[in-house]
């Protein structure tokens, strides 16, 4: 097996080195070149076409966002960026991530995990699964919707109970790529949208205050981190805070956002399926699911639960999707209502009004 090139970029050479004999020591991955700053960062992947990029974000010369801009102009590459866990680079995070970039970590490997070698595991596997899943290098700037197989599309027609004309309630779950699709699929929404919606985004506690606030200012809905006790509104979306739980509670007319403490041994801090879970109970014919791009397959187990109990589901395309992992796990278990495009979901929102 040929291993994954990676590119490192970052200013300061020790760190590069550190990192450098990390990734070595994984066979899978294979370092095939540093640069120190945002400028050297484009010839080398001009050169060296690498499969992956591991990015800094403040350098001499040419800083990593400025980089980013030209890299995915010019030779599109799946680009992780390692940033300080702080509000602060939140928003340069985001920045960045909007210039194209595909995934963030944490820079001090404690931020990733207690155990060092759990931390550098973490950091090898997802430089590996942003360079074999990525499909970004093939993102066209706009997909149409994709249409399921005839058989697949009247079966689903067929076991589906819901009544899209009579939802109260989207809830929307994804990760890898998600910031990005979030904000291009809520930024059309009007601010009389008649629903509330569920935000569950795989984020760390540090960085969802500042997307909820990123979002806020750029969207005609009101976007708010939930807080225990929140009560639904029509046109008011509610991000799931990071390292939390965010369920539904109370009754299906009124009910109520409770937050929970994320336990140990739980992988995803908010889970989609959890808080999908939580809607089963109240509202599940009322509910218009949808799985965003993201790795692995959290929300099938709850978009499960909540299909068989008349909710709609739709999942995103995989020409528009960051890593088509979540959205294909939906729509291989046959429980998509629709395939469609980050944009066209957007689309299609607006016409529930």
């Amino acid at each position: 097996m040929t291993p994954v090139r990676v590119l490192l970029v970052d200013d300061s050479g020790f760190f590069c080195r550190r990192l450098s004999e990390i990734i070595n020591e994984d066979p899978r991955l294979e370092v095939v070149g540093m640069a120190y700053d945002g400028q050297q960062a484009i010839e080398q992947v001009i050169n060296l076409k690498p499969d992956v990029i591991s990015m800094d974000i403040e350098m001499p010369v040419m800083d990593g966002i400025s980089a980013v801009r030209v890299i995915m102009a010019r030779h599109p590459t799946p680009i992780l960026m390692l940033s300080t866990w702080t509000t602060e680079h939140a928003k340069t995070t985001f920045e960045a991530l909007e210039a194209g970039a595909i995934d963030y970590m944490p820079k001090r490997f404690q931020d990733i995990s207690n155990d060092k070698n759990m931390a550098q595991q973490r950091l090898c596997q997802r430089l590996y699964d942003l360079a074999i899943h990525s499909t970004s290098k093939d993102l066209p700037t706009a997909a149409s919707s994709t249409s399921l197989p005839p058989s697949r599309l009247k079966k689903s027609t067929a076991e589906n109970h819901s009544n899209i004309d009579n939802i109260s309630l989207v809830a929307i779950g994804t990760s890898t790529g998600g910031p990005v699709a979030l904000q291009k699929i809520l930024v059309q929404l009007p601010a009389n949208f008649p629903y509330p919606i569920l935000l569950i985004q795989h984020m760390p506690a540090a960085f969802t205050p500042s997307f909820a606030e990123r979002l806020n200012t750029q969207c005609q809905i009101t976007i708010k981190q939930a807080i225990n006790g929140d009560k639904l509104y029509p046109g008011t979306a509610y991000l799931a805070p990071g390292g939390m739980q965010m369920l539904l509670k109370g009754s299906h007319k009124k009910p109520i956002i409770e937050i929970q403490a994320g336990q140990t041994g739980q992988t995803y801090k908010p889970c989609i399926d959890l808080t999908f879970e939580s809607i089963s109970k109240l509202c599940p014919a009322k509910t218009l699911a949808i799985i965003l791009t993201g790795m692995g397959a959290d929300g099938r187990e709850g978009c499960k639960k909540l299909r068989s109990l008349g909710a709609s589901i739709w999942a995103q395309d995989e020409q528009s999707s960051t890593i088509y992992g979540m959205p294909m796990a939906i729509a291989k278990a046959g429980l998509a209502d629709k395939i469609l495009s980050m944009i066209d979901i957007g689309h299609h929102l607006v016409k529930l009004r």
